[in-house]
């Protein structure tokens, strides 16, 4: 049976009110006294339930999620989770802001990470371009003792102290094994479409996909990555440019945002490639894997990604550690027969 505070204050001879006073750190405790519940601590192995004494003082957790804006569908999604989560904040015993800022937008994200307040928040979520700059902020708001959580894409050479999303480097050797069995030896170019190289996930997927590319279907060459900053009208003009200029290409893999771009460039070109894999379940991308237009879509759950670093920073917060295996973000795979 664990030992519970009326232990400790039988064991230490003093009161339930000045155990608690010691364990919550509050002051009007003599140091003898406070040796003394200590040692009764150490002796009984007693162990604090952090989470029921915040829940029992009412404590809330002020947090700040950094999002970008625009009409990506997956950031509107994700934006979405992050206001449900703000709903649930009597529930969750947080207070939770979105500052949204321009996609690919270094100074955007600078300015609102300088503007943060340490002494008003317990935690921040952010959607982060990896730029020095970037990292810099984190690191001055990490240092002045505000933890600092990144979603879906990384900022690793920051001191940021949890990444909520999924191994984009597995991500894109996913793909490449999709798109390579798909071709089924059919030789000729896979043409790589991305937002944005200084965004890590965008990065990652391209370099574990063209790892595997190389390593596993020689008979594929790559085109690209060809940066299109997530833009639709910029991925439909680029990869309609690319498919008439040849050399042939066989196959699609666009590891960032913009499908609805992408879905129009292909309309001229049904059955004509071997393969087409995307990212992320939305409106567009069902509907493509529906019409037979897209092959697979590799997606991330937004709402898990909220949840996991809601968890993270409270825990955080509290000195607890991490659940690691709660925290994990699979990549799903949906080709047209297991549409969610």
């Amino acid at each position: 049976m664990r030992p519970t505070v009326h232990d400790i204050a039988a064991e230490a001879g003093v009161s339930l009110a000045t155990v608690d006073r010691v364990l919550n750190g509050r002051p009007g405790v003599r140091r003898q006294t406070v040796d003394k519940v200590e040692a009764a601590v150490s002796r009984l192995g007693y162990v604090r339930d952090v989470t029921a004494a915040n829940l029992a003082r009412k404590r809330v957790y002020p947090l700040v999620f950094i999002v970008p804006g625009g009409p990506n569908s997956f950031l509107q999604n994700l934006t979405a989770e992050i206001t449900a989560a703000a709903q649930r904040s009597s529930i969750e015993r947080t207070s939770i802001r979105i500052e949204t800022v321009p996609p690919f937008d270094p100074g955007a994200i600078v300015s609102v990470l300088d503007a943060i307040d340490p002494k008003t928040v317990s935690g921040v979520g952010l959607v982060a371009t990896d730029t020095a700059d970037v990292t810099g902020a984190v690191d001055r708001l990490v240092e002045q003792g505000v933890p600092v959580v990144t979603l879906v894409s990384d900022l690793p050479g920051s001191q940021r102290i949890h990444y909520c999303g999924i191994d984009n480097i597995a991500a894109g050797r996913t793909a490449a094994s999709l798109i390579g069995r798909f071709c089924a030896g059919r030789p000729g170019n896979v043409l790589v479409v991305a937002g944005s190289m200084k965004l890590s996930d965008h990065a990652e997927r391209a370099s574990g996909f063209a790892a595997v590319l190389e390593a596993e279907f020689p008979e594929l060459g790559l085109i690209g990555p060809v940066e299109t900053n997530d833009d639709a009208g910029t991925v439909r003009r680029s990869v309609e440019a690319a498919l008439a200029a040849g050399p042939e290409i066989v196959a699609i893999y666009n590891l960032g945002a913009g499908n609805r771009g992408l879905i129009e460039a292909l309309a001229a070109h049904k059955g004509k490639l071997s393969a087409v894999v995307a990212h992320e379940v939305t409106q567009h991308s069902r509907q493509a894997l529906a019409d037979g237009v897209f092959d697979a879509v590799l997606n991330q759950d937004c709402g898990h990604e909220v949840r996991s670093a809601i968890r993270v920073l409270k825990a955080r917060a509290d000195g607890l550690d991490l659940l690691t295996a709660q925290e994990r973000i699979r990549i799903d795979v949906f080709l047209r027969d297991n549409l969610p």
